[in-house]
């Protein structure tokens, strides 16, 4: 049996880079292949989309551990983002067991640096740039490293210092952008540490032909943690520590949403890094039941959230406010969905941090509230337990790890 090589060299062809050409190279003519090296020009009006959290995920893009940013981003863990020190090493082999159980559920899982390397265009002006290799000007581009020069009158001519400002939570892709009904919305991050992975991402989405439906802009923050597709009807962001309402007016004026109903749930009382997002506190596990913290849940608890409905009218495409106030456990059981309650304990050990990958197929990082969710009688799905302890020091979990592009509208 034959392997496919990198260039003729012999090193196997990772199962990134072959989900990569796989989905750039979909429903696209030999021919047309032949003619044209570009992604772009390969995929050219592809359409990401994402209707429903519940829905069968088919492509989501990841970013595997990268060695040099993380190793400075954990010389100061708190200052890099993360929660405590990472084992790197650890982290890659989790991480590439998680990239395993994606693909084993059908998924096309895309690596950002297998799609940076494809393709990559050697026709470059800068005389050190050109003559890098493909590995090294990805990870130039991971380290963001600043040259300063001085004259030393000696030797070269040149003294060189190095500062560096690395991508060291572009692990988490969930947060740089939203895909919504209407395609793929850019976020804005609110970490000055983080602000430059969108320019990356969208750099990725050019690359694979996916269509950038729009943005968001000062003064808007989207971070896509906060972010939940509901349904063809409804999508929910939450506001408070890291996204906010300017964000949410930008989503609904620039028609980017493609939902009638827009709810946002606002974090006014909480604001804690631990709750920082959505999906630390909540998630979709079916079309029928979800899990919530059970400290937020009731108008009595000292860190509810609130929900604003917004509802578009048909005739002028605005939306409006319909509803104000209403605690998010009330809206979410008026909704039909059945809340499992998540203890705080649990919580902090990332177990409302799940990503679902379509007819309740659930993956989480937390055994003993797995067990709980299969025990409950209101959820009919699977939950598989992965180890991802060295990825959650950096302050996220498998949601937070993944990026879905693109999952199967129902009929």
């Amino acid at each position: 049996m034959s392997t496919e090589t990198a260039n003729g060299n012999g090193v196997p062809r990772s199962a990134s880079f072959l989900d990569v050409r796989s989905t750039v190279e979909a429903d696209v003519p030999p021919s047309k292949r032949a003619k044209t090296a570009a992604v772009v020009n390969l995929l050219e009006g592809r359409k990401a989309v994402q209707e429903s959290e519940n829905e069968i995920a088919e492509v989501v893009i990841v970013c595997e551990p990268e060695q040099a940013s993380l190793m400075m981003g954990g010389l100061h863990p708190r200052g890099s983002l993360y929660e405590r020190p990472v084992n790197i090493d650890v982290a890659k082999q989790q991480h590439a067991e998680f990239r395993n159980v994606l693909r084993a559920h059908g998924v096309k899982v895309l690596t950002v640096r297998e799609i940076l390397a494809h393709n990559v265009d050697t026709n470059m002006s800068a005389r050190v740039i050109c003559q890098m290799g493909t590995s090294q000007l990805i990870d130039t581009v991971m380290i963001n490293p600043t040259v300063t020069l001085q004259p030393s009158y000696r030797d070269t001519g040149f003294t060189a210092s190095y500062t560096f400002e690395p991508l060291s939570n572009l692990v988490y892709t969930r947060d740089q952008q939203v895909t919504t009904c209407k395609g793929i919305v850019m976020g804005r991050l609110r970490s000055a540490q983080r602000q430059r992975e969108v320019q990356v991402m969208r750099f990725c989405f050019n690359k694979l032909g996916m269509a950038v439906a729009g943005e968001i802009k000062e003064p808007g923050y989207l971070e896509g943690g906060d972010f939940f597709p509901m349904s063809r009807d409804l999508a929910m962001a939450g506001i408070g520590l890291r996204s906010n309402l300017e964000a949410c007016k930008q989503l609904m004026d620039d028609d980017l949403l493609g939902t009638r109903r827009f709810a946002v749930v606002r974090d006014d009382f909480d604001q804690h890094q631990d709750r920082m997002h959505l999906d630390c506190v909540f998630s979709v596990l079916s079309d029928t039941c979800c899990i919530m913290l059970a400290d937020i849940m009731g108008d009595k608890s000292p860190t509810r959230r609130l929900v604003d409905e917004y509802t578009r009218d048909p005739e002028t495409g605005k939306y409006k406010m319909t509803r104000e106030g209403v605690e998010f456990s009330a809206f979410i059981a008026g909704e039909g969905y059945a809340i499992i309650p998540i203890s705080n304990e649990h919580q902090l050990q990332y177990a409302c941090n799940v990503l679902n990958l379509g007819d309740s197929r659930i993956v989480s990082v937390h055994a003993p509230s797995a067990r709980q969710i299969v025990r409950d009688p209101r959820f009919k799905g699977d939950v598989q337990v992965i180890d991802f302890s060295s990825i959650t020091s950096m302050y996220g979990s498998v949601h937070c790890a993944s990026q879905v592009v693109k999952r199967i509208p129902r009929k």
